[in-house]
């Protein structure tokens, strides 16, 4: 059985910091380019649903779509209380 010593120590906390910094430059470099096609991605596929959506909407002119749900109450402001005026005496 071998003893870890300092030197592997220092050694070991080298090698994680270079691949710390290595980890953050390649992640400056590639990681907007890879959100950059990912957001691509995603406007495409929006805009092949949406056209899709457009395309059944457009062909059913005789369609008659009846929306039962119930509408959202409004909630209440909160009422804090009555207002008073107040009046100084002398």
């Amino acid at each position: 059985m071998q003893n870890a010593g300092f030197n592997s120590f220092i050694r070991i906390l080298l090698i994680i910091f270079i691949m710390y910094y290595i980890l953050k430059f390649l992640a400056k470099i590639f990681l907007p380019i890879i959100l950059k096609k990912v957001v691509e991605k995603a406007g495409q596929n929006f805009q092949q649903h949406g056209s899709n959506h457009n395309a059944q909407n457009t062909q059913s002119h005789d369609e008659i779509i009846i929306d039962s749900s119930k509408p959202k109450n409004r909630k209440e402001t909160k009422k804090v209380g009555e207002y008073v005026d107040y009046e100084e005496i002398d």
